[in-house]
């Protein structure tokens, strides 16, 4: 009995045996699955132009080569970005053409540093930060950003333009960019710059006038020398004349 039983188990062991068999050489045969695709890197320039009002501005990060800096920093940084961005309206007001031809190039990259913030700022930290916020541009007196919360109102201010902050066009954690009604102008770049002050009366020249002066008085005295001395001598010539007539 224990004989027929086991020449019946022998060749389901075997067939089961050679089915596994298969299946693994098979699995292990089967190509890897491809590996997830990585995350595309946010590009600051497609945002901005899907947002659809921020041409000048794209064309002012193009001209001073900020444009490529922006996606290279986001992707290499762990503190994100904020960027506060001028409408083409809040350009238009500035009156470009004038405003902007009078800068140097050095003075437009600071202009479009002074609107990017390197840390991410999402609308709740507005009342928490530390003013002054410090920009792409510097900090302190010479470029001076100031901004405070009044309720739902986000104010910012530069000591030159006072404007609000919109809800953000963009924010994904990493990166917040934010509409703003007027160009953010420092003071640095914006300061009407003191007049020259007077100039005084220039030391050399006076120096000049003394000397001129001296040496009149020297050709003076030298002339009346001069004639004393020539005095003197006729005076002698008509004596010794005289004597000799005497005698």
């Amino acid at each position: 009995m224990m004989n027929q039983y086991c020449h019946f188990l022998l060749p389901l062991f075997t067939f089961y045996f050679f089915l596994l068999l298969f299946f693994t050489t098979t699995l292990a045969k089967s190509p890897a699955p491809a590996p997830a695709r990585p995350h595309n890197p946010t590009n600051v320039i497609n945002i901005l132009w899907n947002a659809g009002k921020f041409k000048t501005f794209i064309r002012l990060l193009n001209i001073t080569q900020l444009d490529s800096n922006l996606n290279s920093q986001l992707g290499n940084s762990n503190n994100g970005l904020t960027i506060f961005a001028p409408s083409d309206i809040a350009f238009s007001s500035l009156k470009i053409k004038q405003t902007l031809r009078s800068l140097t190039h050095q003075q437009l990259v600071e202009l479009m540093q002074f609107h990017i913030v390197p840390t991410f700022i999402s609308t709740f930290q507005f009342d928490t930060v530390t003013n002054p916020l410090k920009t792409h541009a510097g900090s302190g007196d010479r470029f001076l950003l100031i901004v405070t919360t009044d309720g739902n109102s986000v104010k910012i201010s530069t000591g030159l333009t006072n404007t609000t902050i919109d809800k953000p066009v963009y924010s994904d954690n990493h990166l917040a960019i934010y509409e703003v009604h007027k160009v953010l102008l420092p003071l640095d770049i914006f300061t009407p710059k003191p007049p020259p002050p007077k100039l005084e009366p220039d030391e050399e020249e006076e120096d000049d006038d003394d000397e001129d002066d001296e040496n009149a008085v020297k050709d003076k005295s030298d002339a009346v020398s001069f004639d004393v001395g020539c005095n003197l001598v006729l005076f002698g010539l008509i004596g010794v004349i005289s004597a000799v007539f005497c005698f």
